[in-house]
């Protein structure tokens, strides 16, 4: 019972010697730029609302921490609270007083004033970041370089690291090699070369890049004692600012290119398929190509996706045709920035023979004959009788024979042969717009062209054939 009464004591102390009071403070009031800052609020009183700290000096509070002790002096019972938060800020700026509820009373930190100066390039610095390209300025679509350099002493410690890229608002990356690493003096250098594309134009910049470094520290915290701590600093590099200018009118490619059309053969049989390979090789925006697709009268064309792998693009057409045709020259128009031309390139024309071709029909002219005159004679009334009964005879006739259609009879049905895919397939192309003739026509294809073996549903098929009369 004696200890129970010590213990009501001694809340009831707590309760009633316990000053409210709110102090703030940092842990450096003068810093670079990348630096880390601790804000704490010492908190003395009872029951304390927390406050919602999301942001500081313009900046989002990276991480928070809290500590609670309680301490008797003298017979004095003090209850304490520090609440910290770090941030990192870009700029300097005066942290205005925060409001804290503690027993039901509003109280009030002080203010505080923080000093953010430019970093100052050091030659001798732990860690670099560094962005150079040899362009100053450049044309929309037009690709180039930029080279990314990170720069770490090697005697220089880091417990972890973390890459914040640049923003890149109004280019966009075509390429990015992989890291390479190697010893300049005392530096350990890891480079990385992006290949990059304008894609407005004007002044365009691109921001500095972050390098956010981990490293070992000691400190007091905040009751005096000595403790080891990771502490974040950020590093930032150089910004890069590029003048885009448009390009000429009538042209959307720049670079500079080669082109160059492919036939696997030169003379095929009927409804056999030609393949043709294009190759655009060069550096540019041949991402902006479009389809080399032709159109040729009487021949069915069938062109593959375009395919882009580094500074190399293909795409492959197939050709099909009863009867020889020739595939006109693939050109291509582009603005050369090096040269400050207008060029345009083409690849040959292609003359393709086809075996046992059908000889296209004749167009002939049928000239009117002229009319001779008739002589009428006047007929007997015995003549005209027979003449109006032959009449009748043969309008009764006419009519039977169109009724009964017996050259339905006489006409053989002819079938197209599932074994022949080629004829099957130029033979359902007119009529692809129905979408099962279309899925007929996706397997032919993939049959065909790409040595697929996929089955045909031959109900179907039949039904298609009968449907649009196919021969």
């Amino acid at each position: 019972m004696k200890n129970l009464g010590n213990i009501v004591l001694f809340l009831l102390l707590i309760q009633y010697s316990v000053e409210a009071s709110v102090k703030a403070t940092v842990d450096a009031t003068s810093i670079e730029v990348g630096e880390m800052v601790t804000y704490s609020l010492h908190i003395s009183g009872g029951d304390i609302q927390r406050p919602n700290i999301q942001t500081l000096c313009g900046t989002d509070v990276i991480s928070t921490s809290s500590q609670t002790s309680i301490e008797i002096v003298n017979g004095d019972v003090s209850r304490k609270n520090i609440l910290s938060y770090k941030f990192m800020p870009q700029k300097s700026c005066v942290i205005e007083p925060i409001e804290v509820e503690i027993d039901s009373k509003v109280e009030k930190s002080n203010s505080v004033e923080i000093k953010v100066g430019k970093v100052i390039a050091n030659k001798d610095s732990d860690f670099i970041l560094l962005l150079e390209t040899p362009k100053k300025e450049v044309f929309v679509g037009e690709p180039f370089e930029v080279t990314l350099l990170f720069k770490q002493r090697t005697d220089a410690e880091a417990v972890d690291s973390k890459f914040v890229a640049p923003e890149l608002k109004g280019f966009w990356i075509k390429n990015e090699s992989e890291p390479k690493r190697s010893q300049d003096g005392k530096y350990s250098v890891s480079k990385v070369i992006y290949t990059m594309a304008a894609q407005r134009v004007g002044k365009l910049n691109i921001s500095k890049a972050q390098m956010r470094i981990a490293s070992r520290a000691h400190s007091r915290d905040n009751w005096g004692a000595w403790i080891p701590q990771i502490k974040w600093r950020t590093y930032y590099s150089n910004e890069l600012t590029l003048d885009v200018k448009p390009l000429p009118k009538g042209v959307n490619l720049v670079g500079d290119f080669s082109i160059m059309a492919t036939a696997d053969k030169s003379e095929i049989n009927p409804n056999e398929a030609l393949n043709l390979t294009i190759e655009v090789i060069g550096n540019g925006n041949l991402e902006d190509i479009k389809s080399f697709k032709p159109y040729i009268e009487g021949v069915n064309i069938f062109d593959e996706k375009i395919v882009i792998n580094g500074n190399k693009l293909t795409q492959k057409i197939a050709f099909v045709a009863e009867n020889d045709f020739v595939i006109k020259p693939f050109v291509l128009k582009y603005f050369n920035p090096r040269t400050k031309e207008i060029k345009t390139i083409s690849t040959n024309e292609i003359s393709i023979k086809v075996k046992n071709a059908k000889p296209k029909e004749e167009l002939t002219i049928k000239r009117e004959e002229k009319e001779v005159p008739k002589v009428v004679m006047e007929a007997s009334p015995l003549k005209s009788y027979w003449i109006i009964v032959i009449f009748i005879f043969g309008l009764f006739s006419g009519i039977l024979v169109m009724l009964l259609k017996p050259w339905k009879f006489l006409k053989k049905e002819k079938s197209v042969s599932i074994k022949d895919p080629k004829t099957l397939l130029v033979k359902l192309f007119p009529y692809r717009d129905d979408t099962q003739v279309q899925s007929i026509v996706d397997i032919l294809e993939k049959n065909i062209y790409s040595d697929s073996k996929i089955e045909i549903d031959k109900k179907l098929l039949k039904e298609i054939i009968k449907k649009y009369n196919i021969q």
